[in-house]
């Protein structure tokens, strides 16, 4: 990585050679990429000011525009500052941080030395306060906390010249909030509604509580709030949210419920509204609820994450979920004591799925399986005939039947294909990188997996679960489907029966796979939804009567997309429940393999 300091004193040279040469023009571009590499560096400044002893107006040398560098703006702040013109150079540094909150662009004397408060208006000063706070989340990560204290500083300042202002104790509150000052945020809010009792200064207060761990307080200040503007809805969910952190979800959904008398399209509400009636009794209706509220109401008030919360780190809503069999079960311990993956053998009870046998064979080149005997019914014939081949078997080795895929085909899932998803709608919304891939190609990358990409998610998941990335491959070359002929009607369309000749073939990852494209299309097609629920159901119940047989490793899985599914009839719901449960009691438990996944989800922010 380079060293800001290095590149800066590099456009510093380039600068005074400039300004030796009378090329002011020339000199300003490089002093303006030398505070973009380091905005505090104290040389950066001293050209600046050099420059500016040469010309009368070099504020005119760092003129804004379209499209201007984020340089050129910070370095015409601190003139404008040193003209005199302190807000116009507040102002500009508040654009910076909203462009790049994490660079520390207010780090200099000026905007913390105590006088600046007095020369700029109260009003002006609450304005950048609140400009900053728009720019980062609620909180700051600590890490990225450093370069907003020349604020909090300026807001400190702010106040105790200004004492009994409002707005801008209410927005000196907000940002302490952010940075983890809750003491500080809470004080300053409650002087913020001793000298002006508005609704937006309660708020501040409420929300000031609420970081606090004061949540009675936090909700009397919001109530307060909500009495001063009983149409401001937003208010409501406040509450609503307030009341559900902790704990009381009854009062909380009222809160909601009044909202929604009031206006029954309310995005805030009907987001909150349907998470939190989900927290309650966990039925799936509240989030495809959501999801078709998502849909028909595109411009929200602003951006909503509760159907991505809701569905976080859940099988299929949220993530692909690891493989349950024998076989890559061997694959993982070998994985994890260290053992080198080439060569041995082992011995199965009985054939397991193709793309589980043959993931494992592609990560140990050279291992023997000895398959005791097959059992019935044989997992290598399709359970409805008729349907597209996939796979060919020798005895119990299974190869492709299918050509392997184009290069770009390869290079796509490559590039696209993830374990995880923020929520059904979004893992459809994403596959749209496959509607140029061709149908036989997606196919073809069910049988013939590209090998995982060289980034630390394809690294990660090779040195932990080799399996997880073929599952990965063909969920989203089934998502791809969805992609292809769109304009057909779903009951007669090609990516129906193309899918529905995949679930119905030899039991294999691709029938979880191709399962969830068709819930994927449910959920966002109300139209898909009864034929949807109906297949999953009698796949569902083919699961059950085999599994009275002989084992079926997807058993679990598939229970889990039967749960995740639109509309399914309260029966297939009950038998998914137990077949899940029982999987779990005959300890298959996934959860203990995925940790080694989460814990990468948890250093990727996902």
């Amino acid at each position: 990585m380079d060293d800001p300091r290095l590149s800066a004193e590099g456009e510093l040279a380039l600068a005074r050679m400039a300004l030796d040469e009378g090329d002011l023009q020339h000199a300003a571009e490089h002093v303006a990429g030398a505070i973009a590499h380091a905005p505090t560096m104290p040389e950066v400044h001293e050209v600046l000011a050099q420059l500016a002893t040469r010309t009368a107006d070099a504020v005119a040398l760092f003129a804004l525009g379209d499209n201007v560098f984020i340089g050129t703006v910070v370095a015409r702040a601190h003139l404008l500052a040193a003209a005199g013109r302190h807000a116009e150079g507040l102002d500009l540094l508040a654009a910076a941080t909203g462009h790049v909150p994490t660079a520390d662009w207010a780090g200099v004397p000026w905007v913390t030395e105590p006088q600046l408060a007095g020369r700029v208006e109260p009003d002006h000063l609450a304005r950048v306060l609140m400009q900053v706070c728009a720019a980062v989340p609620d909180p700051v990560p600590e890490a990225d906390r450093e370069p907003l204290r020349p604020y909090l500083k300026l807001a400190d300042n702010a106040v105790t010249a200004h004492p009994r202002h409002g707005m801008l104790l209410g927005a000196a509150s907000a940002l302490a909030r952010r940075i983890g000052e809750a003491t500080r945020a809470v004080e300053w809010a409650a002087r913020g509604v001793e000298a002006h009792p508005t609704k937006l200064t309660e708020v501040w207060l409420g929300y000031a509580y609420r970081s606090a761990g004061r949540p009675a307080e936090a909700v009397a200040a919001l109530r307060r709030a909500a009495a001063h503007d009983p149409e401001d809805l937003s208010v409501y969910a406040d509450i609503a949210g307030t009341l559900a952190d902790h704990g009381r979800l009854d009062d909380a959904l009222a809160w909601i419920d009044r909202a929604l008398a009031k206006d029954p399209t309310y995005d805030c509400a009907v987001h909150t509204g349907h998470r939190l009636r989900y927290r309650r009794d966990g039925q799936l209706r509240h989030l495809v609820a959501l999801a078709d509220f998502q849909r028909d109401h595109p411009d929200n008030s602003h951006e909503h994450t509760d159907l991505a919360e809701c569905c976080h780190d859940q099988p299929w809503l949220g993530r692909l979920p690891s493989a349950g069999e024998a076989v890559v079960n061997v694959l993982r311990q070998m994985l994890a004591n260290d053992s080198s993956p080439e060569g041995g053998r082992i011995w199965l009870s009985g054939l397991e799925p193709p793309s589980a046998m043959r993931a494992v064979s592609e990560a140990i080149p050279g291992l023997a399986v000895t398959v005791e005997r097959i059992l019935t019914p044989d997992i290598r014939e399709p359970r409805r005939a008729g349907g597209r081949t996939l796979w060919r078997y020798d005895e119990t080795l299974a190869l492709p039947a299918l050509p392997p895929p184009s290069p770009m085909a390869a290079e796509r899932v490559r590039q696209l294909g993830y374990p995880a998803w923020a929520h059904p709608p979004a893992a459809y919304d994403a596959a749209v990188g496959f509607a140029t891939v061709e149908p036989e190609d997606l196919l073809s990358l069910l049988v013939h997996p590209p090998a995982a990409p060289e980034t630390e998610l394809g690294r990660t998941i090779i040195e932990h679960d080799p399996a997880l990335w073929v599952r990965c491959v063909q969920v989203w070359a089934c998502l791809g489907m969805l992609h292809h002929r769109t304009e057909e009607p779903w009951a007669d369309s090609a990516r129906r029966r193309v899918l529905l000749d995949l679930v119905w073939g030899v039991e294999d990852w691709t029938t979880e796979a191709a399962l969830f494209a068709l819930v994927t299309a449910a959920w966002v097609d109300p139209s898909a939804r009864t034929d949807v629920a109906s297949v999953v159901a009698e796949r569902l119940a083919d699961v059950a009567a085999v599994s009275h047989d002989r084992p079926v490793s997807i058993a679990w899985s598939v229970a889990k997309l039967a749960l995740a599914t639109p509309d399914l009839d309260p029966d297939a719901v009950e038998l998914a429940r137990e077949i899940v449960a029982s999987e779990e009691t005959d300890a298959k438990p996934p959860a203990k393999r995925q940790r080694w996944w989460r814990r990468f989800l948890r250093r990727r922010g996902a």
